[in-house]
């Protein structure tokens, strides 16, 4: 029966939608905001030329948070262009994450944007009382003019995504979007959460809530370390797709539970495809994303790696309707370890426009296959580059972990794919043995200062503390 002929049927559809409704807001920690007007952004020449505009549009500040900003064409680009708004009287805030611009940009490169009068603050800088403190970043990639637009994306301030012609490189292939209307205050205010973060707020209030400029509704999802609620989402969504799922990640190393989701869902008859790099910038992360292929390839997932020289967009759109375009990857890094920031639409009209561009992108993949024991993985072409875009030791630590902790304690039955990490991490416990019978120095050593750099850090932070009393 359907429901546009019984009004029961229309009754219990709509109770559907708003218990839908409910569980992705309460899963994601965001509202769902109308009145949006959202346009795709593909790749980062579109994004350097929008970003360009927008700030030279700005008549009262600027807002831009950036996990890399590099001291090359395009980093100089937008330098100047934040130092121009800035001597003409506009307020100019930048965060950039420390570790993502260490080796790209010295402090030299941003003494003259301090001296213009624009407000640079690094996130998450080595402290020698927080010896962990360098595993969680701040990843994400946003914009804010004026309070009345905004931007979240995947693309850093890099000429890498622009690619290099004279050596035969292709543009990265990205994806971010541009927003108008009342989101733009959450895209905002996550912003201003993380300045505040790293010392005082900001000294000039938000611009009033923008008028509704559209009829995309969506969510703003900014995730603090340990936040977990892009992670939620994700499984989320794997769960409630009855149609399809089709998913652009960078960095795919997923985790036992959402593997499963993704298998439960293809299962069921949903069309579930991962479109991750051939050529990934981070070799190792690369060869830990497809140690995971077999197990998604033998529950019907259908995996395309992108022939380019880069697929760096984390993109997903589920059952033509709904959508996410961000920073966040498929991984614990991003999920638990990172400060993240993604828009999820919900507007068939912007989803039809995301699997459009996905198909366009499988145009340019190799869907991989089964053949005996392995995938069938496309020859590599390019030459690698060294990048970071994230905390990939961390997320890689933490899947071997959760292998061979599983191991351990018998907790469940290990794929074919996770019984490669018992080898290499059994070698490696063998390896360290050895070391301990023969040179324990080797060993003790390093650990005993390691300790005592940990006890020192937490004696300094009881002294701050007892200081801050008085």
């Amino acid at each position: 029966m359907h429901a546009s002929n019984h009004p029961s049927a229309h009754s219990s559809f709509a109770s559907l939608r708003l218990l839908a409704g409910q569980a992705l807001s309460r899963a994601a920690g965001a509202p769902l905001v109308g009145g949006n007007r959202v346009e795709l952004l593909i790749d980062g020449e579109a994004h350097f030329r929008a970003w360009a505009e927008l700030i030279e549009s700005a008549r009262h500040y600027v807002l831009l948070e950036n996990y890399i900003i590099a001291d090359d064409v395009v980093g100089r680009r937008f330098r100047d262009l934040l130092m121009a708004r800035a001597r003409a009287g506009v307020a100019v805030a930048l965060i950039h994450d420390w570790f993502g611009t260490f080796g790209n940009a010295s402090r030299a490169f941003f003494a003259p944007l301090r001296a213009a009068g624009v407000a640079v603050r690094a996130f998450n800088r080595p402290r020698p009382e927080s010896p962990l403190g360098w595993v969680g970043r701040d990843h994400r990639k946003l914009l804010v003019v004026d309070g009345q637009i905004g931007s979240i994306s995947g693309v850093c301030l890099a000429a890498k995504w622009l690619g290099d012609s004279a050596h035969g490189i292709a543009p990265w292939r990205d994806s971010g979007v541009l927003i108008g209307g009342p989101a733009v205050a959450d895209i905002e205010a996550a912003f201003r959460d993380s300045w505040a973060g790293l010392g005082a707020p900001l000294d000039f209030e938000a611009a009033p809530l923008p008028a509704p400029s559209g009829e995309v509704a969506l969510r703003v999802i900014a995730t603090q370390p340990a936040h977990g609620a892009m992670y939620r989402l994700d499984a989320l969504v794997a769960a409630m797709a009855t149609q399809s799922l089709w998913i652009s990640d960078a960095y795919f190393v997923g985790i036992p539970t959402y593997v499963r989701g993704l298998a439960a869902a293809a299962d069921d008859g949903v069309d579930v495809r991962l479109l991750v790099p051939g050529n990934n910038n981070l070799p190792a992360v690369g060869a830990l994303s497809r140690a995971g292929y077999r197990p998604l390839l033998e529950a019907g997932i259908r995996v395309f790696e992108w022939n380019g020289s880069m697929m760096h967009a984390k993109t997903a759109v589920a059952d033509g309707r709904w959508a996410r375009v961000g920073s966040s990857n498929l991984n614990l890094s991003s999920w638990l370890a990172n400060c993240e920031i993604d828009a999820a639409m919900e507007d068939t009209g912007f989803a039809q426009r995301m699997q459009e561009q996905f198909l366009r992108d499988l145009d340019n993949a190799t869907e991989l296959t089964l053949r005996g024991r392995r995938p069938q993985v496309p020859a590599r072409f390019g030459r690698n580059q060294r990048s970071g875009s994230s905390s990939r030791a961390a997320a890689s630590a933490l899947r071997i972990a959760n292998t061979v902790g599983a191991a351990i304690a018998n907790r469940r039955v290990l794929g074919d794919s996770e019984r490669g990490v018992l080898t290499v991490a059994g070698g490696a416990l063998i390896v360290l043995a050895v070391l301990g019978f023969w040179l324990p120095q080797l060993l003790a050593w390093p650990l005993a200062a390691f300790a005592g750099w940990l006890g020192l850090s937490l004696l300094w932070r009881r002294i701050r503390r007892l200081r801050a009393r008085h």
